[in-house]
Order: structure tokens, then C-alpha cells, then sequence
């Protein structure tokens, strides 16, 4: 069983649990968190070990890229390359429950980025856990909704008893919160002047397409 961190949704992120978990990802571990969409399964940017088992565990296709969630901008344009339009655009849903596609720059391994397509998806989330491992990790967080192929139906996991029982034999620790929102992040994609709706999700539209 994966280490369970409990936090309480009314203070501010312990410090030390924190940095119990950014141990366990510096370490190659994989993470369960919330974020301002639904839970997420997330390892290091550089965790080859981390990224299989996140692969194996959602059964996802090598041509199925995971996002990174960045503390802010600044961090976000080392790994993304943003138009003008991008970029106002960023401002604009960031930090929230939307994923932004843009063209990955050369920080970006190739195994991340569609064989086709170099493109990378960038998150800045405004929940202060997922925020709070981010910046204390000092580099991306690669990040996946924590969503379940089930035989009949998908499940989405809003809690960490969801993840645990769903995810659990992959993960190494998970955070435990308060529930999280019903839906994954509002993808939308980005190329020069023309921005594309991937996926509508929790992260509303209004106002800004």
C-alpha cells in the first residue's frame, strides 16, 4: 500500500508532509494528489520508472502524453513555446483547471511529446497542495488525470479512497484531502493565432474563446 498523507482542507499544506512526498518523487515515486479539477497521478519530469508505472497503470497508449503542471509562467515557457495568443490566453485561465497545448521547446524529452506533433500540455494549478509539491519538487511535475478504464464505464476519482482502490499498487504515496471536483481539466490547444477546445471540462469556456 502507497503512503497516505492526510491534510486538513482547513490549514495551509503541512510543510513536512510535503516534503515527505517530494522525497518519495525525487526518489522516482509516483503521487497521487488533488488538484482544481480532479485527482492526479504525477511523477518527476526526469522519473523513466515513474512514467512507466503511470503508463501501466491508466493502460495508456505510447502516443498518450502526460502535461506538466509549472508553478507559474515564467517556469511554464522553458518547456512551452507561446504565441502572442497563447500567451494572453494563459494569463487569462491560469492558475486553474485548464490544460494548455503549445509547441514543447528542446527542455521537453522527445518521449513526452507526440511523435508527430511536438507539443507539450502545461497546467498552473490553483489548488495549493498540487502547487505546493510543485514548487517544492524545483521542477515540473508530470501529471495525469486519475481516471479509471473500467469495464462498463470510466471512473473518476474525486478522493483518495478512489485512487487508492483504483491506482493503489502503483503508487507510491497519495494525498489525502478534501474531495475534489466531478471533472478532469478543460484541455485547449494553441498553434500561432488559433486555439482549439480538446476537451471541456471542469475549467469553464465563457469568455474565453
Amino acid at each position: 500500500m502507497p503512503l497516505r498523507l492526510v491534510f486538513d482542507q482547513l490549514e495551509e499544506p503541512s510543510p513536512r508532509k510535503i516534503e515527505q512526498a517530494v522525497e518519495i518523487l525525487h526518489a522516482g515515486g509516483v503521487a497521487a494528489y488533488p488538484t482544481d479539477s480532479i485527482y492526479a497521478l504525477g511523477c518527476a519530469i526526469e522519473s523513466r520508472e515513474g512514467i512507466e508505472k503511470i503508463y501501466r497503470a491508466k493502460l495508456m497508449h505510447k502516443n498518450q502524453r502526460l502535461a506538466l503542471i509549472c508553478p507559474d509562467l515564467s517556469i511554464a515557457s522553458r518547456y512551452g513555446q507561446f504565441s502572442n495568443t497563447a500567451f494572453r490566453l494563459a494569463q487569462q485561465i491560469f492558475p486553474g483547471p485548464y490544460t494548455l497545448v503549445v509547441p514543447a521547446t528542446h527542455e521537453v524529452p522527445r518521449t513526452l511529446t507526440h511523435h508527430k506533433r511536438r507539443t507539450v500540455g502545461i497546467r498552473i494549478t490553483s489548488h495549493p497542495i498540487a502547487q505546493a509539491l510543485c514548487v517544492a519538487l524545483g521542477r515540473p511535475l508530470l501529471t495525469t488525470s486519475a481516471i479509471a478504464h473500467g469495464p462498463e464505464e470510466d471512473i473518476t476519482c474525486r478522493d483518495a479512497d478512489e485512487v487508492i482502490a483504483s491506482f493503489g499498487r502503483f503508487l507510491d504515496v497519495v494525498i489525502d484531502s478534501e474531495q475534489t471536483p466531478a471533472a478532469p481539466s478543460t484541455v485547449i490547444e494553441v498553434d500561432q493565432d488559433t486555439i482549439t477546445v480538446i476537451r471541456e471540462g471542469q475549467g469553464s469556456l465563457d469568455g474565453i474563446l
